[in-house]
């Protein structure tokens, strides 16, 4: 007899880069983002979303010289063969949108909004394709005051969330004035693309090698432990001493405002970075924001061709554990900065902008190793058990009370005993279990069973007998009081 054939049945699969997210997960998660949204509300920015699909150019990902997106991004063509993409981060469709609706929006425009954003880049541990942004901006004005807010707001957000004064700092440089640096050492222009990003990319390691690793890095270049060597950006001694007499991290903000005005005096756009820094730490002096807080810091060399003046950095201190297992510091839970350049390539106009972006994943985990935001399942529904299918009605009118007064509830619909039934309302994250037996019917009343307190008891019901005698954290009320008697028991129990 021949074998039947198999059924061409797709395999069940996660797509690579990619995950599920269960209710344990995004209880915490709404926590986390409904404190965010108080302090940005708080701040007086606005909501507003842009969807998820934008054209590519629009984007800003289309590369000039092919003929479709470049990678980095998910695209498809519509049925007009123009190019859309998913969008890969927050910013770029905000600037579209102002670009669009300028003329009827108020200026300065103070928004932010949150969402997933895409990656069309290799996965890998804690990378993903898909991860949730969340964004602030003000889009209209130049002040170095709207940046300063920026970061205030920033640091007032991560100790809402918990995070105490001493675990996080939020640091601020400006890019103006490696812009100045550049152009006194003769590395403006195209042709000098690279050895600026070398001198970029040194600066940026000055946390973790020091001054003295940065020195090799602008100089012939560094042999790390494992013997790898880097090439460096060869400048010469005297470059070398600029870039790191402005850098230094352990000035204080007006020794490190000085050197840039020493070094840079000649140069116009290292001088507007200088000023701009002062008004900033002004700012946040008057509002009380002390260096422990907001610090002036070098180190932060932030989107080395996106960012036009001030950057920013929130960075946590706590020590957490690697991929290899090692403690190390925590690093940078979000950032951003000034981009006076995104939105005017829409208008042809000049339309500064400044703005922060959390990374949320990145944020939750370190909120997670806090301790400051557990994991809660979503309060589930009232679940109204089934114990004589007969009566199946009656349970259905008890459901129709609860959701009439606005209560989520639900009837068991399937066809199990009563272990089975409160196994499946464990497993709902429901709050309260009400039954109705023979018993209860005959007295006019139901048992109403807290299922976080008597969880574990539950496991130990082996028959409808059992559960008869033990009844663990469960009470009885009339039929007629139970919707008054679960809005009590909600009222005491919310979180």
């Amino acid at each position: 007899m021949a074998d039947k054939p198999q059924p061409n049945r797709p395999k069940a699969r996660l797509a690579k880069g990619f995950r599920d997210i269960e209710s344990t997960e995004l209880g915490g998660l709404k926590h986390m983002l409904d404190m965010i949204e108080e302090v940005y509300e708080l701040y007086g920015f606005e909501p507003v979303e842009q969807p998820l699909v934008e054209y590519t150019d629009a984007l800003g990902k289309f590369l000039p010289d092919q003929d479709r997106p470049g990678e980095g991004v998910f695209s498809f063509q519509d049925d007009d063969d123009q190019w859309l993409s998913l969008r890969y981060d927050l910013t770029a469709p905000l600037a579209r949108y102002v670009a669009e609706n300028y003329d009827r929006l108020p200026k300065p425009y103070r928004s932010y909004r949150q969402g997933w954003v895409f990656r069309n880049e290799k996965p890998g541990p804690g990378r993903f394709r898909q991860f949730m942004q969340f964004d602030a901006d003000t889009v209209g004005t130049s002040s170095p005051a709207a940046d300063a807010e920026v970061c205030m707001m920033a640091a007032d957000t991560l100790e809402r969330l918990g995070i105490k004064r001493g675990q996080y700092v939020m640091k601020v440089y400006n890019r103006k004035i490696f812009d100045g640096l550049m152009e006194k050492f003769g590395l403006s222009g195209p042709a000098h693309l690279n050895r600026r990003l070398t001198v970029l990319r040194a600066v940026d390691k000055l946390d973790r090698l020091g001054l003295s690793g940065v020195e090799q890095l602008l100089g012939k270049g560094r042999k790390d432990e494992s013997g790898d060597f880097t090439k460096g950006a060869e400048l010469d001694r005297a470059s070398i001493a600029d870039v790191l007499e402005i850098v230094d991290p352990d000035k204080d903000p007006a020794d490190s405002i000085a050197s840039i005005d020493l070094r840079l005096k000649d140069s116009r756009i290292g001088q507007e970075g200088r000023q701009e820094l002062e008004e900033m730490q002004e700012v946040f002096s008057a509002a009380g924001y002390e260096p422990d807080r907001i610090r002036i810091d070098p180190s932060v060399v932030r989107g080395l061709a996106y960012y036009t003046g001030p950057v920013f950095e929130a960075d946590l201190l706590i020590e957490a554990r690697n991929e290899e297992g090692q403690r190390v510091r925590f690093g940078s839970v979000g950032g951003g900065g000034r981009y006076d350049d995104l939105v005017s390539r829409f208008r042809g106009e000049k339309i500064p902008a400044t703005g922060f972006s959390i990374g949320v994943s990145r944020l939750y985990t370190a909120l997670q190793q806090l301790g400051r935001l557990k994991e809660t399942r979503l309060m589930g529904p009232v679940v109204v058990l089934v114990l004589d299918r007969a009566r199946l009605p009656g349970y259905q009118s008890m459901v129709s009370d609860l959701r009439n007064a606005r209560i989520p509830a639900e009837l068991y619909l399937g066809t199990s005993g009563l272990k089975a039934q409160m196994k499946y309302a464990d497993k709902r994250a429901a709050s309260l279990a009400v039954i109705e037996g023979d018993d209860e019917r005959a007295r006019g009343e139901v048992q109403i069973k807290d299922l976080a307190a008597g969880a574990l008891a539950a496991e130990a019901i082996a028959s409808r007998e059992a559960w008869r005698q033990e009844r663990p954290a469960q009470f009885s009320v009339p039929r007629s009081d139970l919707v008054n008697a679960v809005k009590r028991w909600r009222e005491q129990n919310r979180a």
